[in-house]
């Protein structure tokens, strides 16, 4: 029985394979166009930022945060972060890195943010992407970046939409979580207002789920952090690519260096990003 099994494959493996490559073959033109515009978008907001001195940017980030959070502290973290990562000469990586989270980031959220609250009016939605969700979680994230390659070519286009697929599941979860989870009580008070479909959205389910939609934030940017060294190596820039070297000829100090820039990236966008009063 067994070997009546094992002789009999099915062939999922060709089937994938088949169908990228009649992606390929028949929509080549469709993604040569995405691909030239993501990196016309990302290759643009890294000139832009490169054009400016790096203490010029740090004192613009600086005052972003001051703006966003009023908090003196975060402030005084992000400018001696900043300056450590230019001491270690990590400043242009960092800059390509910043550049492929935030699109990152801002493709997850405009499209996470709309699905999940979809589902959370529609249970039928929930249940459907649901399987599909833990799917785009669970996989491994070399696998995702197979097919991109092929589809997109080498760069940081399919580092791009690999950091998507593997990102998006946590905007669209947390905003189903939060919209569903809207108190019945204020949704009745709403309704004996007269406030319409539209206005219950905006006036009382986003403001109550938008705690949990900005945890969605801060987690989609954490897991775009974490395919950083994955997405370079499929070309894409940024602080991936001394990672990768130092491992291929094990350089312990370029690792460590380049790791601690990731590690404050990290924490300065994840306290940047946070509802003030929660820094």
């Amino acid at each position: 029985m067994e070997s009546w099994i094992t002789a009999n494959k099915i062939p999922l493996g060709l089937w994938m394979r088949d169908f990228v490559d009649f992606l390929n073959d028949e929509a080549e033109w469709v993604f040569e166009a995405i691909s030239d515009v993501l990196r016309f978008l990302v290759g643009g907001l890294i000139e832009v930022m490169a054009w400016f001195p790096p203490l010029v940017l740090i004192a613009l980030f600086a005052a972003l945060a001051w703006w966003l959070q009023r908090s003196w502290k975060l402030v005084l973290l992000l400018v001696l972060s900043l300056l450590l990562i230019v001491n270690l000469g990590y400043w242009k990586a960092t800059v390509e890195t910043l550049a492929l989270v935030l699109f990152a980031t801002f493709f997850c959220m405009v499209i996470g943010v709309p699905v999940g609250i979809a589902a959370a009016h529609r249970p039928w939605l929930n249940t459907a992407i649901r399987p599909v969700l833990d799917l785009m979680q669970t996989i491994p994230t070399f696998v995702y970046l197979i097919p991109t390659l092929i589809l997109f070519g080498l760069g940081v286009v399919p580092g791009l939409i690999s950091t998507i697929i593997f990102a998006i599941p946590a905007p669209i979860r947390l905003t189903q979580l939060g919209v569903s989870s809207v108190p019945k009580q204020l949704l009745e008070a709403g309704e004996a207002f007269g406030a319409s479909k539209s206005q219950l959205l905006w006036k009382v389910e986003l403001p109550h789920a938008l705690p949990t939609i900005m945890a969605g934030l801060t987690q989609c940017i954490m897991l775009s952090l974490s395919m950083v060294v994955i997405a370079a190596l499929v070309g894409a820039a940024g602080l991936g690519q001394p990672v990768v070297r130092a491992l291929n000829t094990v350089n312990i100090g370029m690792g460590f260096e380049a790791g601690l820039a990731i590690v404050i990236l990290a924490i300065l966008l994840d306290r940047v990003c946070k509802q003030r009063g929660r820094v």
